[in-house]
């Protein structure tokens, strides 16, 4: 994060909330809840879990393509379209180097995120990475519903999908503690991440407030 970043608290807190992410501790100083990535393929849930765990743990959630489009006023279709995806690939790194809070978050990273130079590398620095995968069906499935992500806008969408799977699957694998939305619910695969984000989350606490 650059030097002398600040993000108004009162800007990312939920409308209502008191800041519930610094947590006094007996005889300790206050704790700061490590941010959370959701990182993996579209199609795998990662919005829908990232809103569930967030609502458990009193964290602020964040869809890093929402949070473009708010910033841009353009989609995520339009940019690719008007500006091309080598542009948006750099709006979507700034975003998660330096376009949210430090701490208290859950951060739906978009799908090709982690082809990104050394991203990895950035996100583990910045807290507990989770990837969610799914089977190619049920991917083909799931983003069929949706016409407005830039890298389906062709003739064969499956062709597509199964193409860019070959290419990403083994940096997905490598990204994070994994997760399968196989069959499972929005329901069940939330509860799985927050065991997930407990157990690294506490390892990384101390490291955070060094």
């Amino acid at each position: 994060m650059k030097s002398g970043t600040k993000f108004p608290l009162g800007k990312y807190l939920p409308v209502g909330r008191k800041c519930s992410f610094l947590i006094n501790r007996p005889n300790s100083p206050p704790f700061v809840k490590t941010n959370l990535y959701i990182v993996g393929f579209m199609g795998t849930g990662k919005s829908a879990v990232g809103r569930k765990v967030a609502r458990k743990f009193d964290l602020h959630f964040f869809d890093s393509d929402l949070e473009i489009e708010k910033k841009t006023g353009l989609t995520i279709k339009d940019i690719f379209q008007v500006q091309g995806e080598a542009a948006f690939r750099k709006m979507e790194r700034e975003y998660v180097e330096t376009g949210h809070p430090p701490d208290g978050c859950v951060i739906a990273c978009g799908g090709g995120l982690v082809l990104q130079p050394d991203i990895l590398d950035v996100l583990k620095s910045k807290g507990v990475v989770v990837c969610l995968f799914a089977s190619t069906d049920t991917i083909l499935e799931r983003t069929s519903r949706n016409q407005k992500r830039p890298l389906l806008d062709v003739d064969k969408p499956d062709e597509e999908i199964r193409k860019l799977l070959e290419k990403r699957n083994a940096i997905y694998m490598r990204s994070g503690t994994g997760v399968t939305t196989e069959n499972r619910s929005i329901s069940e695969v939330a509860a799985h991440v927050c065991r997930i984000y407990r157990k690294e989350a506490a390892w990384l606490e101390p490291r955070h407030g060094a």
